[in-house]
């Protein structure tokens, strides 16, 4: 993979301070896919090995990342982390209590179910109780290296679920938009309606009666 302008080695600030206190394992955690049309919130945490040699140049949030390296970096992350695991909540869950509460269920799971038990957990932004202290960090995912390979993890699953959607439901582009409101997408809506994989809370403004 060529080498990244950005240095990864300036988000490990936040790991950095809780490993002086004395943390040794340390949990990133993000979602991906609270604001689509269609499919479901992804969440992963992972603990990664922060000794320097072990960081992965690169990581950055999955956002800046182009497509192919996040590919490349997923299967790294996977490869060197101490611990992963990775939620979803599909529409029927999101419509049903609500896409907020959805993805703190996931990101719940998702740090109660790891095999190590986190000394500190990294959040993006969202303030979550779970078994663990935490750390909701402001924009974590472009801050802090554990975020962002969670980051990472989230968006090539669910982008890889959402690929293979396409498939099954072609006309509203979700191979390109991964269930994203675009110009193809709520055209189709407007024109054919909804699939199962659509949040009916979610399409209010695009199909009537639902």
């Amino acid at each position: 993979m060529p080498r990244e302008k950005h240095d990864t080695f300036n988000m490990l600030d936040y790991e950095r301070r809780y490993l002086s206190q004395g943390a040794r394992f340390i949990a990133g955690v993000d979602e991906v896919g609270r604001g689509p049309l269609a499919g479901p919130v992804v969440v992963a945490s992972v603990i990664m090995p922060l000794e320097d040699e072990e960081i992965i140049q690169g990581v950055n949030d999955s956002k800046k990342v182009s497509e192919k390296n996040r590919e490349i970096l997923f299967e790294k992350i996977k490869e060197k982390a101490l611990a992963y695991r990775i939620e979803s909540a599909d529409e029927k869950v999101i419509d049903k209590i609500n896409i907020l509460q959805a993805t703190k269920n996931c990101m719940r799971d998702a740090v109660n179910g790891l095999d190590i038990p986190p000394d500190i957990v990294l959040v993006d932004a969202i303030k979550l109780e779970c078994n663990y202290p935490v750390d909701a960090i402001i924009k974590g995912d472009a801050k802090s290296y554990s975020i962002a390979c969670a980051s990472i993890l989230a968006k090539v699953t669910r982008d890889r679920y959402m690929i293979e959607m396409d498939a099954i439901y072609p006309e509203y582009g979700f191979a390109s938009n991964k269930g994203y409101g675009a110009a193809k997408h709520t055209e189709a809506l407007k024109k054919t309606g909804a699939c199962p994989l659509h949040r009916k809370t979610f399409i209010k403004n695009f199909v009537k009666d639902e």
